[in-house]
């Protein structure tokens, strides 16, 4: 049997396991050991399990991983948040469907501070679905725009996945960062336009809240959100200046979450811990799958498989628009059932030589992946975003309510993915300003 024939084999078996439910990590890792074992040696694989793992935690970019996600979790535990949802109210609630757009302009600021689609769900969950529910709103409306609106995490700079995919793809993760921002603009505004048109053509969807705010009123709340934007705007400015490596934005972000909080009284003994302990149980899940990602990478190169796909490209002169449609099908098939970093770790050995074959720009590819991942979030039977909200609303809501919720913005995806495939530039625009 041929190395490639033993490499697609091992793909399948590593689908049937998660289909299995066997963890992803756990997974990738037998399905690789055992791979690398056949087609190499016994010797090769323990070496392989030997050096890997040290190899990977002790990435410097990937430093920026644990630094985000304290960041995050400072800024959500000491309630540098809390006031997001109040601001985008007082200010949006004269729109058609007024705490819907203001919840998805809150989640758009929460997933800027924390990098993470399922803590902006669970954390716009507990503000604004209550709200909302107690002001007449349809309860797929409510739970959907908040579902949708935590995927903003994966793409508005700081972004795990963004980190995770520039150091697979070996692309300048700054430029990558700075990519995801028009991107996560356009999925923001085009989120608001469908609700407010949905709103407008069916008021009962939304009833219009009839409240007087004065200006004074406006101005004091945006005083409570001023450390917000100040962090965001430290972030992302020191990337897009060259002022600090994306990894040194992290801990820059971490330090400025932890100055802004003693400043205003708010870091306790008791944030530190719940901050501390969250980040490290995150990076703890993040690296072990993505160990046994980089172990099935170093099986799939063994087996021939990412050259016999990037003859397979040239020898048939495949379009590059084919190969994007191709890709777009797959990631959208998988995302329906696996976790995104999982999928995404597990899908880009294979795919890059491809695109790379086909010269595709991979930052424009990288963030039209991330947003894949971000609508897989979405659908059923495991959009991971809809079980968060679930989480949050208990019995209040069914899933099958807040699924028939999601609907309607999976179909303004389908507007933004073509926009931003339609128009390449629309991603690289940002990162082609940026010094080298």
């Amino acid at each position: 049997m041929s190395s490639v024939a033993i490499g697609f084999i091992g793909i399948f078996v590593l689908l049937l396991l998660l289909a299995l439910k066997v963890p992803i990590g756990v997974a990738l890792g037998l399905v690789s050991l055992t791979g690398i074992t056949i087609l190499r040696s016994f010797q090769a694989a323990y070496g392989a399990l030997g050096s890997i793992p040290f190899d990977f935690a002790a990435h410097w970019s990937l430093s920026a991983v644990p630094m985000f996600l304290l960041m995050g979790s400072i800024a959500y535990h000491s309630g540098l948040t809390s006031s997001l949802f109040t601001a985008a109210r007082v200010w949006l609630s004269f729109l058609p469907g007024g705490l819907a757009v203001a919840s998805n302009f809150a989640s758009a600021g929460f997933a800027a501070a924390s990098g993470s689609s399922l803590a902006t769900a669970a954390a716009m969950g507990r503000l604004a679905i209550p709200e909302m529910l107690k002001r007449g709103y349809d309860p797929a409306l409510a739970t959907g725009v908040v579902a949708a609106g935590g995927t903003l995490g994966s793409l508005i700079p700081p972004s795990i996945l963004i980190v995770l995919y520039g150091w697979v793809a070996e692309q300048p993760i700054g430029k990558l960062l700075i990519a995801g921002i028009i991107p996560g603009i356009l999925t923001a505004l085009v989120y608001t336009a469908m609700v407010v048109i949905r709103c407008m053509a069916k008021p009962e969807l939304a009833p219009r809240i009839h409240e007087a705010v004065t200006w004074s009123e406006r101005w004091t709340v945006l005083r409570q959100v001023w450390p917000l934007p100040l962090l965001i705007l430290g972030v992302i400015g020191g990337i897009y200046t060259g002022f600090t490596t994306p990894t040194e934005a992290g801990a820059f972000g971490a330090v400025l979450a932890i100055v802004i909080a003693l400043l205003q009284g708010r870091l306790t003994k008791e944030v530190v811990k719940n901050s501390l302990s969250e980040a490290l149980e995150s990076t703890s899940a993040i690296f072990f799958v993505g160990i046994g990602a980089v172990l099935f990478a170093r099986f799939i190169g063994f087996s021939g498989i990412p050259d016999y796909l990037a003859g397979f490209i040239e020898a048939y002169a495949l379009n590059p628009l084919v190969l994007v449609i191709g890709a777009s099908l797959i990631y959208i098939l998988l995302g329906m059932f696996l976790d995104p970093i999982g999928l995404m770790l597990i899908t880009l050995p294979i795919l890059l030589p491809m695109f790379e074959a086909a010269n595709l720009d991979l930052i424009w590819m990288g963030i039209i992946i991330i947003k894949y991942l971000e609508i897989g979030l979405l659908t059923p039977p495991v959009g991971l975003n809809a079980y968060v909200i679930k989480g949050v609303v208990g019995d209040q809501v069914a899933l099958s309510t807040i699924f028939r919720g999601l609907t309607w913005f999976i179909f303004a995806e389908a507007i933004i993915m073509a926009i931003l495939i339609g128009f390449p530039d629309m991603v690289t625009f940002l990162p082609e300003l940026m010094a080298d």
